[in-house]
């Protein structure tokens, strides 16, 4: 697919960032709509390529998001980065407790009236279709970034041991249905028992509230996409941050999604996991979780 100018919808995170960084070595075109709830403010430092323009939008300001796209020849876009759970639900910004509302515009709640369920898959699912009305073709969030997204098989040098194996295969059977119930993407499982299951707090509290729950034991994270997972919005993502977490939790044990989750920083994250012995697994949907 050849992308002169492509829009970008940027949460938190690396993610967004990653894709300008990609995009420019290609000699691609972004036009940033930054979420002011969520986007690092380090993002502005890419303003300054003349290749790049940011704009700042509030959580609710879909009508706005539109119009800049229209007005920007913005034909194809993608959503990068993660906007919290709770953001979404939330009646306050990010960063003050005295800030105001998140209130949505018109479009925005044309949108949220029109959805059957008001959970957070089918309220971006809205927001996928309002682009799409509009002209604006919302395209795998990963299409710039395939290095990213590990292939079957153990990603460190060291593979799960006998415990980590039956916990995953135990886990991997728990999250899938989790996953397909859309009730969150990651659970922490020790000796094949769960001990916590991911809500809108996000892969980084689950971990913690797991450990706590344990008292600082080895605990090991199987983390799912739905069966039908939407490649577009809310892929399954881990990096640096997930894998600090990890240490200070006592996690030495990683499932995913092989094909369909994304490793932030890859290569660090890898080299990272190997220096405090965790073991990494990509495992394939339709596949036993074992490693022999």
């Amino acid at each position: 697919m050849k992308i002169q100018k492509l829009g970008l919808i940027a949460g938190n995170g690396r993610f967004p960032f990653l894709i300008l960084e990609e995009a420019l070595r290609q000699g691609i075109s972004v036009v940033v709509a930054a979420i002011r709830e969520e986007t690092f403010p380090e993002i502005e430092k890419f303003a300054s390529n003349p290749e790049i323009s940011v704009h700042w939008l509030g959580l609710g300001q879909l009508g706005k998001l539109i119009r800049l796209f229209k007005q920007e020849g913005v034909e194809k876009a993608v959503m990068a980065g993660q906007v919290k759970h709770t953001q979404i639900f939330s009646r306050k910004g990010r960063a003050s407790g005295n800030q105001p509302l998140i209130l949505p515009d018109f479009k925005m709640l044309q949108v949220f009236m029109s959805l059957h369920h008001r959970n957070t898959q089918s309220l971006i699912g809205g927001v996928v279709g309002a682009l799409e009305e509009a002209g604006i073709e919302l395209i795998d969030s990963t299409l710039l970034l395939h290095s990213l997204v590990p292939e079957a098989g153990v990603l460190t040098r060291r593979k799960p041991n006998g415990e980590e194996s039956k916990d995953i295969e135990y886990g991997r059977a728990v999250v899938q249905e989790i996953a397909r119930l859309d009730l969150g993407q990651t659970i922490v499982v020790k000796d094949q028992a769960v001990v916590a299951i991911e809500a809108m707090e996000g892969t980084d509290e689950t971990i913690r509230r797991a450990a706590r729950l344990v008292g600082g034991r080895r605990l090991t994270v199987v983390k799912a996409g739905r069966p039908d997972q939407d490649m577009r919005f809310d892929v399954p993502a881990v990096g640096l941050d997930t894998l600090e977490v990890m240490q200070e939790c006592n996690v030495s044990a990683l499932a995913i999604d092989a094909g369909k989750t994304l490793i932030l920083d890859r290569e660090k994250f890898i080299r990272e996991a190997d220096r405090f012995r965790a073991t990494v697994l990509a495992v394939d949907r339709n596949r036993a979780a074992t490693v022999s």
